[in-house]
Formats: structure tokens, C-alpha cells, sequence
């Protein structure tokens, strides 16, 4: 009688540790009223991810007590826990908050008296122009430094401009779109870093001193500019991986 007990007792601490160490494939929906599109969801606990479809959709591997983390740039950051309701119903559904900033009040201009030929006279500074303001128009995105520089190398002035021809004997115009290539190929790299970093490095870890020069080492890749740029989040994730496992491959030799 007393091995019956025991036996049955075993068997369901049995079955109770298998369903808490069973995965499911766990079904979730965002819900806000901001786009939901390409948004990331992330399972801290086991480090895997997945990315919400145009109607908040996801799945996603999930066991009880995971937490899972939902990131976007329009929204704020959310965690989630996988509990006992949610694990059996093998549904979630997530509300989202929209991001919203508090802007410092200003003043435009000075104050008006009311008599418009007064008001006229005490106008100060030049017109108050859509470039001024940073409103796109037709002006196009401002050129950086060394894309000034460049665009002045590659054009001229004058029916047949000289200065495309000098430059490109001499080399020059080769050497500053170089330039212009690495300053672009920076920035991409510094928003990268500044949108995914942590949650690279909570998936497998790395020192901090050795974080920036992974970093380069990715931006040296020849296919950094192709795997990264106008890609989605995840896309860059899966590249940062395959370059952290290389890089962790090159510090053992």
C-alpha cells in the first residue's frame, strides 16, 4: 500500500516537472493604435524572438515564467510573464502604450503692438524659411561635410567644368567618396548600436571593452552595408550573431 502511494505521488511530481519544462508554441496579438508591423517580441528567458505580422500577430516559444519583452520605437518598453492562464490557453494579448514627448514651450517672435506699420519696422533677421524651420522641402536633406566636398569635386562650374577632370586624375574624387562612404557606413553603425546593443549582448554576453571593437569588426564585413541597412531589426540581429560568434572564434586563436 505504501509503494502504491509513493509510486502515485512520483508520477505526478513526474508530469507536474514535465509540463513546467514543455515548450509551446505560444500564440500572441498586439494590440494598439499605433502600427503594430515588424515589431520584435523577445523571450528572455530562453533568448529566442520573433517579429509581430500588419495585424499584431506573433508566435513564439514559450515555457511557464518566461518573460517576454516587446520593444518598438513608438511604443514603450513591455515584459510579460508566461503564467498559468496564459500557458494553458496558449494565447496572449498584449496592449501597447504609444511613446509620448513633452515638447518646452517657446516664444516665436516678439510680440505684437497691434499697429502693423510698427510691427513691420521692428522686424529683426532674415525671412523664416521651410530650411530654417527643418520642414523637408524641396531643398532636399542637407549634405554632410565631406558630401560637400565631394559634390564640389564631381561638378563645376562653367561650360566644360575642370575641376571633375583634375580631380579624377588626380585621385582625389576616389579619396573623398571613400570618405564619404566610411562617415555613412559609421552612422549606420551608431544607430545600430544604439537601438540593439543591449539586447545582443543579453543573448550572449561579451565584455564591455571588447563591445566596440565587435562592433568594427562587424562594420569591416563587406557585407555590412547590405545585411544592415534598410533591413528590419531582426534581419541586423541574426547578422550581429553569426559576426559575435566569429568574433568570439577569432579572441580563442
Amino acid at each position: 500500500m505504501e509503494k502504491t502511494k509513493l509510486l502515485v505521488f512520483l508520477s505526478c511530481f513526474f508530469l507536474v516537472l514535465c509540463s513546467y519544462a514543455q515548450d509551446i508554441e505560444l500564440k500572441g496579438k498586439l494590440v494598439s493604435n499605433l502600427n503594430v508591423e515588424n515589431i520584435h517580441i523577445i523571450n528572455q528567458t530562453s533568448h529566442t524572438f520573433s517579429v509581430a505580422n500588419k495585424f499584431g500577430e506573433f508566435v513564439i516559444p514559450a515555457r511557464k515564467n518566461d518573460t517576454l519583452k516587446i520593444t518598438s520605437i513608438q511604443h514603450k518598453p513591455k515584459e510579460v510573464v508566461i503564467t498559468e492562464s496564459i500557458y494553458s490557453e496558449r494565447f496572449v494579448e498584449i496592449f501597447l502604450e504609444s511613446l509620448t514627448y513633452d515638447l518646452d514651450a517657446v516664444t516665436v517672435g516678439k510680440i505684437l503692438t497691434g499697429d502693423l506699420l510698427k510691427d513691420v519696422e521692428s522686424v529683426e533677421g532674415q525671412p523664416v524659411t521651410a530650411k530654417m524651420l527643418g520642414i523637408p522641402s524641396y531643398q532636399g536633406k542637407p549634405l554632410t561635410h565631406n558630401e560637400r566636398v565631394l559634390n564640389e569635386a564631381t561638378t563645376g562650374g562653367g561650360i566644360i567644368p575642370l575641376n571633375p577632370i583634375l580631380n579624377g586624375i588626380s585621385g582625389r574624387t576616389k579619396k573623398l567618396k571613400k570618405r564619404v562612404t566610411l562617415e555613412r557606413r559609421d552612422e549606420l553603425l551608431r544607430k545600430i548600436r544604439e537601438r540593439l546593443e543591449d539586447e545582443l549582448f543579453q543573448m550572449a554576453a561579451l565584455k564591455k571593452d571588447l563591445r566596440a571593437d565587435f562592433f568594427y569588426f562587424c562594420a569591416e564585413d563587406p557585407n555590412f552595408i547590405t545585411r544592415c541597412k534598410n533591413t528590419n531589426d531582426l534581419e541586423i540581429l541574426t547578422f550581429l550573431q553569426e559576426k559575435l560568434q566569429q568574433y568570439k572564434e577569432n579572441l580563442k586563436q
